[in-house]
């Protein structure tokens, strides 16, 4: 998740993290001078946070507006978060229904034509066949959902670990969803390790509603329930109507999914200093209530914005918001 993800920019950001500093009396000009910013775009940016509830109005109108305390827009932000996603998940619950509808009813016909838009691949052998043949004419990218349960040799028909970085190394964007139950499966999880290191990108959800394997937006192939029946039967689907409802599925998945890694990487004690830092307490302060150096902390700091890819600490309490790490 980005900056972006709130619904604010780069400049929202520097501008924010400006107010928290400058004096409330300071005009919009100068603050847009020290930012190396057109007035406009100030202006813009302060509408943007306002509308988000990250300022309080001016008191004068001359005046800039004041910055909302850090750990009260965090605690804003969380209470906007769960409401989207109660609706998101509303939504999801829609689109697996229609999903599995549509599925049903195309696998309830035997004979449908391939003109149709919708394809018919009996047999693992088959479906391997075909995910390969997906898998080298994607061109831009590859995005997969995994989830349990796996055939002994190779889950679902879903491309082996090794074979999904043929289209990294074309430059095709990869990514793939994995159920948190998978990574209890013996290997499954260095495995996916592997992966990301050569340029896979991985994150870990609960309860996926499906397996997919989308290519280019425009062919997704839903591999059999029962991978392990010889007999099984995949769906290939270029038809635009199920093809709109697949797509949307897969990008709400991976929106409340989380990196591979950030899962096992925070811990009690990270939580309780992202709380702090949130807070806006200083390094200092933070020392003392940890009982810890200074120099501990910092380091600590620098490595959780690294796990959170943030380029701030605000940032890292942002992403730490958003993905339901911080305590309280």
């Amino acid at each position: 998740m980005q900056w972006q993800a709130l619904g604010l920019g780069a400049d929202e950001l520097r501008v924010y993290e400006a107010l928290l500093d400058v004096p409330e009396r300071a005009s919009r000009t100068a603050l847009a001078q020290s930012l190396g910013l057109t007035v406009r775009r100030v202006t813009r940016a302060l509408d943007q946070l306002a509308e988000h509830h990250f300022t309080h109005p001016a008191r004068e109108s001359s005046g800039l507006p004041a910055a909302v305390a850090p750990a009260t827009a965090l605690r804003n932000l969380i209470h906007l978060r769960h409401a989207e996603l109660l609706h998101r998940s509303a939504e999801l619950e829609e689109l697996t229904g229609s999903v599995d509808r549509i599925a049903a009813q195309l696998l309830s016909s035997v004979n449908t034509p391939r003109a149709t838009g919708i394809e018919t691949v009996r047999g693992g052998a088959a479906i391997a066949a075909r995910v390969a043949s997906l898998l080298v004419s994607a061109s831009e990218e590859v995005a997969l959902l995994d989830r349990p349960p796996y055939a002994a040799s190779q889950p679902d028909g879903m491309p082996a670990p090794l074979d999904v970085t043929e289209p990294v190394r074309r430059g095709v964007r990869v990514r793939v969803a994995v159920d948190r139950e998978g990574l209890s499966f013996q290997g499954r999880a260095r495995g996916l390790g592997d992966l990301a290191v050569q340029g896979v990108q991985i994150r870990v959800g609960t309860d996926l509603p499906t397996k997919l394997i989308t290519v280019d937006r425009r062919v997704t192939l839903l591999p059999p329930t029962d991978a392990a029946d010889p007999t099984a039967s995949a769906l290939v689907v270029s038809d635009s109507l199920l093809s709109n409802a697949l797509v949307p599925l897969f990008e709400s998945v991976w929106e409340r999914a989380v990196p591979i890694g950030s899962v096992d990487r925070i811990t009690d004690e990270d939580r309780e200093l992202l709380t702090m830092l949130a807070s806006g307490l200083k390094d200092e302060a933070m020392a003392r209530r940890l009982d810890i150096h200074v120099h501990t902390v910092r380091r600590r700091i620098t490595r959780l914005m690294q796990t959170l890819n943030a380029e701030t600490r605000f940032q890292a309490g942002v992403q730490a918001a958003l993905r339901g790490w911080l305590t309280g």
